[in-house]
């Protein structure tokens, strides 16, 4: 089973990806095997940013109960 990829490894491989299909030189099949591959990666990344953010936005108290900021923070915006 391969190691799974980094972001930022992953990040990399989609914008070779975007940089290749830019250029205009795949043929059909392989570009739309890019595009798929691409578009794998960016839900990937999106996700993997989604759950940083999640992680981020919480804290923790002194009796060890989590926080979550960004809530506590809308709250005060009414």
């Amino acid at each position: 089973m391969a190691e799974k990829k980094t972001f930022e490894e992953n990040l990399a491989d989609l914008e070779a990806i975007v940089s290749n299909l830019e250029s205009g030189n795949v043929p059909l099949e392989e570009a739309m095997e890019k595009f798929k591959t691409g578009v794998t990666l960016s839900k990937e990344l999106e996700k993997t940013l989604s759950d940083a953010e999640a992680t981020v936005t919480k804290i923790m108290t002194k009796d060890g109960q989590e926080i979550n900021m960004k809530n506590d923070q809308d709250e005060g915006k009414d």
